[in-house]
């Protein structure tokens, strides 16, 4: 088992949840700390807050993954005296790092917002409100006949030539490459100053922008040729669609109250608030981790018969209500899903890297409201 540390553990981190699926302003990263140190134990978290960082010394933890960025706002001062500031410095002072994934951990795939639609037993569910996507390249590479079938293999295993649940997609064509071989060149086929015609195929792949690297890799590494001959376009075509939010359907139509109720017990809350007729029977169903305020059209225009959201404000609801669309809201701590959820995943990576380092769930409860 190999020792790691901070970086090596939040760059396989953000393989899954990326910094750039954050939306614009939201304060993620490194907060708090190094990450320029070794790494055994993470503590995943909702919130950091005094009795978070208590529990994370107590563990021996070097690490904290926050959803709920510590320092949100931008701070005029680091008063030791005054509770964010105590909480920096107690951080400090044990060398615990604080690391945020918010938004970039809502709108990956896995994350949030699919623990939650997972959660709810959603099915075909798709996503709520698209805020990412990566551009399509191709590459036209011509290649002598007899190495044809190792360049396209070399291509599909480097992630080129997939389309939708299909693999190793490619187009060939034959033609006639010509070319002369200067003194200086090492040519694989043809003489030195003589024009040699060959026989090429032409294959045509295509990959999302993300691989160019390794595809391009893996062409000059199988292809034969001293100088292959290729050719890079972007393409105005999109893959890997992202987002916030999910919106998927239930076996069958239930009532507004009975479902209601499931929802209190499958996201394991005390209470939820329900706006709408409780007889209305709901199938369609949006849900959104977090404050979803300002995604009730966006839920509606979706076709949901229901959104489950927290932070409900009364005009909200009142707006909600105009539309004819029903809400359940179970508060904004559901999204304490992701600490198992985050858990899990990176022990699964951690032992598949064979690095010694374990994610541990925050045992503790960081909901505010208490109900009497």
């Amino acid at each position: 088992m190999k020792q790691t540390n901070g970086q090596l553990i939040i760059s396989l981190f953000e393989q899954w949840a990326p910094k750039s699926l954050a939306v614009e302003g939201d304060s993620i990263g490194l907060q708090i700390g190094t990450l320029n140190k070794s790494v055994s134990k993470v503590l995943v978290t909702l919130d950091v807050n005094p009795k978070v960082v208590k529990e994370a010394i107590e563990q021996q933890c070097e690490l904290i993954i926050a959803h709920h960025p510590p320092i949100y706002r931008k701070m005029k001062h680091m008063r030791t005296d005054l509770p964010q500031g105590s909480l920096i410095e107690q951080l400090i002072k044990h060398d615990i790092a604080v690391y945020a994934a918010h938004t970039n951990l809502d709108v990956a795939n896995g994350g949030v917002n699919d623990l939650l639609a997972n959660a709810l037993e959603l099915e075909s569910v798709q996503i709520l409100e698209h805020t990412a996507a990566e551009k399509l390249m191709k590459l036209a590479v011509f290649t002598p006949k007899e190495s044809t079938e190792e360049v396209r293999n070399a291509l599909g295993q480097a992630g080129a030539g997939q389309i939708g649940d299909y693999t190793n997609c490619s187009f060939t064509t034959l033609g006639e490459g010509r070319f002369k071989p200067s003194e200086d060149a090492d040519p694989y086929i043809g003489k030195v100053n003589e024009l040699a015609i060959v026989d090429e195929d032409k294959i045509e792949v295509v990959f999302p922008v993300s691989l160019k690297n390794r595809v391009l890799k893996a062409l000059l590494t199988s292809h034969p040729y001293e100088e292959p001959a290729y050719d890079l376009f972007l393409m105005d075509l999109y893959v890997n669609e992202m987002g916030l939010g999910r919106v998927g359907s239930l076996p069958k139509p239930v009532k507004l109250s009975e479902y209601a109720q499931t929802v209190k017990q499958q996201l394991q809350v005390p209470f939820v608030r329900v706006v709408g007729e409780l007889d209305k029977l709901v199938q369609k169903v949006a849900v959104l981790g977090g404050d979803g305020n300002k995604y009730i059209q966006t839920a509606k225009r979706a076709g949901a018969d229901v959104f489950i959201t927290g932070d409900l404000y009364f005009h909200v609801a009142q707006d909600a209500e105009a539309i004819n669309l029903a809400v359940i809201d179970p508060g904004h701590h559901i999204e304490s899903i992701m600490k198992k959820g985050v858990a899990d995943y990176m022990n699964r990576v951690c032992e598949e890297k064979k690095l010694t380092c374990t994610f541990i769930p925050s045992k503790l409860s960081t909901e505010p409201f208490q109900l009497i």
